[in-house]
């Protein structure tokens, strides 16, 4: 059992002999990128409009067990990629680790890749399935605004960040994408479980926990940016270090708005704890 689910995780010949290439790879042009990202933009504004017009103020759509399936899906695909990047990198160290073990540790190929790394091979197709998640991750903004809760732009912003970053890491073999794919699904994996628990239990999310894990993601993609370009400069040079910055840009981008809510929120929950305190006393 154990050897066949290797195998469609790391072995299958599909995996190993994957190539990012515009000519073959469904959603690899830049064209497709920006398009479908403005169609995402587009849509979830238009959409948003038209529930305000048409519907009454605060009155959801019934969805049924829409939102349920969909964190379900999120929750096993999330899973999926994490487990099969897990096998493949280790795979993929086991294999080259004889023509760089003198100058590289395992954790430092997580962080750097060689100069003149090509986006194939299997860390690279789950990179490529990562990638593809992100448009699936996208139906999140369609039925957040059913449910007739305020768009914000943060949350456009977010996901057309994100699914733009997934397709630097492929187009220009970025390094340090192999740690951020696993931290992300991890998240995703917990986080959308606990989603669809709740939406089964007809419960409320417990938005701390989201939030947290959201912000252990952050903090993990920080410290893994500074050891990258320590790496850069000091140990030879890492492939793809211009993606890696821009990638960088985009997460203080992502990270500042995010740490400003996260401190409201926090300021808020215990501004109400401490009233209840002093109603109390």
């Amino acid at each position: 059992m154990m050897q066949r689910l290797n195998f469609y995780l790391s072995e299958h010949p599909a995996i190993v002999g994957f190539r990012w290439s515009h000519a073959l790879c469904w959603g690899s042009t830049w064209s497709f990128l920006v398009s479908s990202i403005a169609v995402y933009v587009v849509v979830s504004i238009f959409l948003h409009l038209v529930l305000a017009l048409l519907l009454r103020r605060g009155k959801p759509v019934p969805l049924g067990p829409l939102p349920a399936i969909h964190s379900l899906s999120m929750s096993l695909i999330s899973a999926t990629i994490f487990a099969g990047l897990l096998v493949s990198a280790a795979a993929e160290i086991k294999e080259t680790r004889w023509f760089w073990r003198r100058s590289k540790t395992p954790l430092q190929w997580l962080l750097c890749f060689p100069l003149g790394t090509r986006p194939s091979g299997r860390v690279f197709f789950w990179s490529y399935v990562f990638y593809l998640s992100r448009f699936l991750h996208m139906l999140r903004t369609v039925l957040v605004i059913l449910r007739r809760r305020k768009l914000v732009f943060f949350h456009l912003f977010y996901h057309s960040i994100s699914t733009f970053m997934s397709f630097l890491w492929l187009e220009f073999s970025q390094s340090f994408q192999v740690l951020a794919i696993l931290f992300t699904p991890l998240a995703y994996c917990v986080t959308y479980g606990h989603r669809f628990w709740a939406a089964i239990a007809a419960r409320r999310p417990c938005f701390p926990l989201v939030l947290n894990f959201q912000i252990a993601l952050f903090g993990c993609n920080v410290v893994c940016h500074v050891a990258v370009l320590l790496l850069h400069f000091f140990k030879g040079g890492c492939n793809g270090i211009g993606a890696c910055l821009f990638n960088a840009l985009l997460n203080a981008a992502i990270l500042l708005p995010f740490l400003n809510f996260y401190v409201r929120v926090y300021f808020r929950r215990s501004t109400k704890h401490s009233n209840k305190f002093f109603n109390f006393s």
